[in-house]
């Protein structure tokens, strides 16, 4: 299929994003975009995910892939209005850590991690780039459907490995790509685009726009093992606990939503 077909889901796989065309990888704007995006209405047209959900359909009550998390040092990467921070402050992690590409959403964890009486370390930077956060200082570095607007996933994982201690956990989830090729067609699945195609595209969601690549699965761990990474544990299925009779549930049924994986830092 045509790199510039309109056709995109949104990030979570359900529905189309909007009208979308196909652009080239330009790092700086890729970043503008999609700050603006954060900083403006992107909570409110792709809502919050967040722990103890690794996104639709998949809980850590049911996968176990962070445990006990007490006494540890956490980094979230993307930590957008802080909940995810919440959930693990309430469970006696020693120090949170957060960064996102946006200054809205930093300030939105300020406020509410301080409303929850909790304190955390907050820096607005892109995932690519360094910030100051300090090397080989992590238990864990966690992100929950953030890694994936990366414009430099190898440099991201490298960055991340850089972060965390020796035998440090590294869990993220993002969007199944296979999902996201499939639309429901009269209660049909019907592939609309190419799993091999990673092309950037830009997508406009009434007056918002962001930017992002659709990868394939084997991207991600091809990166993960450049980056020094041996994964642990991969998670595609549904929790069936969770699902429902909607249609979004009934796609999730037949193929995976989202994918989490958990990758020790050799």
């Amino acid at each position: 299929m045509d790199k510039n077909s309109a056709y995109r889901p949104n990030i979570t796989g359900a529905g189309e994003v909007g009208v979308a065309v196909g652009v080239e990888m330009d790092k700086s704007h890729i970043h503008r975009t999609n700050r603006l995006f954060w900083d403006t209405k992107g909570s409110d047209i792709l809502g919050t995910t967040a722990l103890p959900y690794y996104g639709a359909f998949v809980s850590e009550e049911n996968c176990r892939l962070l445990g006990d998390v007490s006494g540890k040092k956490m980094l979230e990467i993307g930590c957008g209005s802080g909940q995810s921070l919440q959930y693990l402050g309430e469970r006696n992690a020693s120090e949170l850590w957060g960064m996102d590409l946006s200054e809205n959403q930093i300030e939105k964890t300020r406020q509410h991690l301080a409303a929850c009486d909790l304190a955390a370390t907050l820096i607005c930077s892109p995932v690519e780039d360094p910030c100051g956060i300090p090397e080989q200082y992590f238990d864990v570095v966690f992100s929950i459907y953030a890694v994936g607007w990366s414009t430099d996933l190898v440099g991201t994982f490298r960055r991340i490995a850089s972060y965390l201690k020796e035998d440090g956990a590294f869990i993220f989830s993002w969007s199944h790509p296979i999902h996201k090729c499939v639309a429901v067609e009269d209660d049909k699945l019907v592939f609309k685009k190419s799993y091999f195609d990673e092309s950037w595209y830009s997508a406009a969601l009434g007056e918002s726009t962001l930017s992002l690549a659709d990868r394939k699965l084997s991207t991600y761990v091809n990166a993960l093992a450049e980056a020094g990474f041996v994964i642990e544990r991969m998670v595609e299925q549904s929790d069936d606990a969770l699902l429902n009779n909607g249609d979004f549930a009934k796609k999730a049924k037949m193929l995976p939503v989202t994918f989490v994986i958990k990758a020790r830092k050799l």
